[in-house]
This record gives C-alpha cells, structure tokens and sequence, in this order.
C-alpha cells in the first residue's frame, strides 16, 4: 500500500498510519502452523495451550457505538486515519473487541486512547482461556461468508458436502502445493475447498493474476501447483481484494485455512488430519 501526498503533514500521517497498520498485522498472528511464510514479523511471545472461551453472549454483542467514537477521534486526533466498524464489549470488564477496514482486529479500552495488540488470557479456572477466540472467529465467518463465489476457485466435494474450508493460497508456496497435490483426496472426504488468491511478494501477484484470469480457472491452478509459469491475457480479478481481506484476518502465510464458522484451523494439514480439524471422523 502506498500513501501518496503533497505536503509533509500528509506524508508524515501516512507514515503512522502505515506504522500502525504494520503493528498491527504483525502482532495478531496465528503461529504454529504449516505454511510458507511472507516474511512478516513474528511474535514468540503469543500464548499457546489455551482453551478457546466458550461464551456465546460476547461473539454476538453488539457494537459500542461510544467507543467507537472516541477510539476513531483519538486515532484522528494522533494523526492516524483509519476506519473504525465496531467496538464489541468483551469477557474482560472495560475492553472491546475493535474491527476496522483493512486490519486485523484488536482490543482497545473504554475510552478508545489505547490500542492492545495480542491475546488476553484469562486465568483462575480450570484452564486458561483465549477470551478472543469467538470474536476473532466471527469476524473472519462475516468476512468469508461475503466474499461471491464467483471471485473464489472453488473444488467442490465429492458427494455430498460435509463441511466448507477457505483456503489463501500461493503458487509458489511449497506447502500450498502439498495441500493441493491431497485435493482429490480432501474433496472425497466430503470437503469443499475454496481457494482465495494470497501472493506472498510481489513476484508471486503477476502468476495469481493470470490464474484468475484464466478462462478456465481450475486447469490453471492445478497446472500452477504442478510448477507451470501461468499466462493469461490481463483482466479484472480480486487478487489485490483476497490480499486486503486476508490482511484484515490476520493472514500472514500460506496456506491459511478457515472453516465457514471463521475458526483458524491451521497451515498445511494431511487430508486426514484435515477432515479431523473441521469434524469429519
């Protein structure tokens, strides 16, 4: 993303504003996971072992429209112009739980001054648990659940559909490639894979493009996966709008696999491991 401007104010806010952005992504990631990474930061410190919560009240709050207005005018007023959607009250008295457009989500207190990046913990019971978990997981099912069919390259399951997964994926990406050489394989276990475009460097975009471009997409990819240098005459294609979407969900790698309730399953998973992941025995 570039920040273009004529004046030194400008180009000093767009200098924060990326800034915080970069932060941002960089701190909310899902780690552990088999995958081809794109380089981004990473955070050793991210808490793992931790039960997800199981309430339900928290995920379907609504937003806090107060909250929001004080977080978007302190943002404003440190020279930050981001757009702020909602503000969800957590488990944790006086933290919210903050969606903006493109960035991933993070927590912020009851007077919008603070920005809290990474997982809350909450401990004295039995187990500890991520209190993010079902908000995280009902941002990236909105997300998903909005994107047209007609911009994904969808393999349809076998037979009938147990369960749908979204998967960013890369040419290039190695482990990308093992996922699909088992598509076959995941398709007949009652899996429907659905594959959003996630180029992890600027070499990668022209091949993702030109497999969306493709008049037949399916043949494209799978002639990707098997190493072939892709071409096709130029078009409108979402490639650049799954990289802005995977970005607000936190992907960092691939391939990053969602379910259709938004839950982060992982990288890379054998078909097997896979069907077991989404609930298929």
């Amino acid at each position: 993303m570039s920040f273009l401007s004529s004046t030194v104010k400008n180009s000093s806010t767009a200098l924060i504003r990326n800034k915080l952005s970069h932060s941002i992504i960089s701190a909310l990631l899902v780690l552990g996971i088999a995958g081809c990474s794109n380089n981004a930061a990473s955070d050793s410190s991210t808490v793992k072992n931790v039960q997800t919560s199981s309430t339900t009240n928290t995920a379907t709050a609504d937003s806090d429209p107060a909250v929001v207005k004080s977080l978007q005018e302190n943002l404003q007023a440190s020279g930050i112009e981001e757009t702020i959607t909602s503000a969800v009250p957590t488990d944790m008295e006086g933290i919210y739980w903050v969606s903006a457009e493109g960035l991933p989500s993070f927590f912020t207190d009851k007077s919008g001054k603070h920005i809290i990046q990474g997982q809350i913990i909450s401990v004295g019971g039995e187990v500890p648990v991520d209190i993010s978990s079902p908000l995280v997981a009902r941002t990236a099912q909105e997300t998903l659940k909005n994107v047209d069919k007609s911009e994904m390259i969808i393999y349809p399951a076998t037979g009938a559909t147990k369960s749908v997964i979204y998967s960013f994926t890369d040419a290039d990406c190695p482990y990308c490639t093992k996922l699909h050489e088992e598509i076959e394989d995941i398709n007949a276990r009652g899996i429907e894979v659905r594959y959003l475009a996630w180029p992890r460097n600027q070499q990668s975009i022209p091949k993702m493009e030109a497999i969306w471009c493709s008049e037949d997409r399916i043949a494209a990819m799978d002639q990707a996966k098997m190493g072939a240098n892709v071409q096709a005459p130029t078009c409108d294609n979402p490639v650049a709008e799954h990289m802005a979407l995977g970005a607000s969900l936190g992907v960092r790698g691939t391939p990053a696999i969602f379910t259709e309730s938004g839950e982060q399953v992982g990288g890379y998973l054998p078909a097997a491991q896979l069907a077991q992941a989404v609930g298929i025995n």
